[in-house]
């Protein structure tokens, strides 16, 4: 009778405690801390760290790609207000595309991104040879 109960999807990804851990994971910029933990800690299953790399690896691009236009707009004040610019649209892209992954996860579809999960499995530790 429970079994009749339980939805498929739920079956299929996981308990709802579950999911609501690689949801903080998928908070911007404060997800990376857990993220990082994880996969010190080598915990959780292969979609955890899946996960968690994929988190770490959106972070760090977002973080290079802040510095370097921030950069860029102290070097060239005549130019400030363009790198000011981009940064927020760096920022904002960041942002929305951790949004778009937990709506993914909450609905039990792949959490994958085209470029940064192959740029992920890179990571020390992922156990991929590249």
């Amino acid at each position: 009778m429970i079994a009749q109960a339980m939805k498929p999807n739920d079956l299929a990804e996981g308990t709802t405690l579950e999911r609501l851990k690689l949801m903080i994971y998928l908070v911007p910029i404060c997800g990376i801390v857990p993220a990082a933990y994880s996969l010190w800690q080598r915990q959780g299953n292969r979609q955890d760290q899946a996960i968690s790399r994929l988190v770490i690896t959106l972070a760090l691009t977002w973080v290079m790609v802040y510095a370097l236009l921030s950069t860029g707009s102290h070097l060239a004040p005549w130019l400030s207000l363009r790198f000011l610019i981009s940064i927020s649209l760096v920022t904002t892209g960041y942002t929305l595309t951790n949004l778009v992954l937990m709506m993914r996860l909450l609905q039990g579809k792949s959490v994958k991104l085209p470029g940064f999960s192959r740029l992920s499995q890179r990571l020390p530790g992922s156990g991929h040879p590249g």
